[in-house]
């Protein structure tokens, strides 16, 4: 159900269960985790996570799932949290292509990528309105952060779906693109990356994620910066970028 292939250092994770719009179980959960340990272990330097067929993932497999026997908190606390925490700390960058159905878990996959280009008609929201659930695996977060909570509870209660322009106009993702051209313009990306200074890309993900997480304010985030820029000084990738500025040519990073 989920596939791994490495090439030229970036790898592709697909999920490929697009009869159940890659819904995902428990084990598809265990080999996703799987996938990206792998990944880490071959040193990849840019990491592009996408779904078969005509959608990115529907969010949780509840095909023939009696309610009464399930226990949702062990499932979302236990299964799906550590497997987001491992994608968002992933040692490269993240890249997510979504194209149809990215709802529940398929939206935390999503919400735990570095950068996400979703195809314009993408289908992004809320969808828990008619199972008596409610929004999980980050949902809510992101939608207050970056909607704020009027629109959030709009999205919730009336179960309405945003396409992935919409999404992008809204500061969702990073940017809409044709549905065509999803795949090949994030795996261009992907290529791109794979190219650059991993190092300081990790060091800005920890900024990032420490304004988002720790709600770090202007100078505390600025002083931050300073000691991330002091760490990167000591790198050949530094060094490297400086050389070739001054020598009027590419760098040639290697991301260390």
């Amino acid at each position: 159900m989920i596939e791994l292939e490495i090439t030229d250092g970036i790898a592709e994770v697909v999920l490929n269960n697009p009869k159940a719009m890659n819904s995902l179980s428990e084990e598809a959960l265990t080999q996703l985790s799987d996938a990206y340990t792998a990944a880490a272990a071959a040193n990849v330097r840019a990491l592009v996570l996408r779904g078969e067929g005509r959608g990115f993932c529907a969010g949780r497999n509840i095909a023939g799932l009696d309610p009464r026997d399930d226990d949702a908190h062990d499932y979302l606390a236990h299964k799906v949290t550590p497997v987001l925490k491992q994608m968002s700390e992933f040692p490269a960058p993240t890249f997510a292509a979504v194209q149809g159905a990215c709802l529940g878990v398929g939206l935390g996959l999503a919400i735990a990528t570095d950068i996400v280009y979703v195809a314009e008609d993408a289908k992004i929201g809320s969808p828990f309105a008619n199972l008596g659930a409610t929004l999980d695996s980050g949902g809510h977060a992101l939608f207050v952060e970056r909607l704020g909570a009027h629109r959030a509870m709009d999205l919730i209660v009336t179960g309405e779906l945003m396409n992935g322009a919409e999404a992008v106009q809204a500061g969702l993702f990073s940017r809409a693109v044709a549905a065509d051209e999803l795949l090949e313009f994030t795996r261009s990306r992907a290529v791109r990356a794979a190219s650059g200074a991993t190092l300081a890309f990790m060091k800005s993900r920890e900024l990032v994620h420490q304004i988002r997480d720790q709600r770090v304010g202007l100078w505390d985030s600025l002083e931050a910066e300073n000691v991330a820029q002091g760490q990167l000084c000591s790198s050949a990738d530094y060094l490297e970028g400086f050389a070739a500025f001054q020598e009027k040519r590419q760098p040639n990073f290697k991301g260390e």
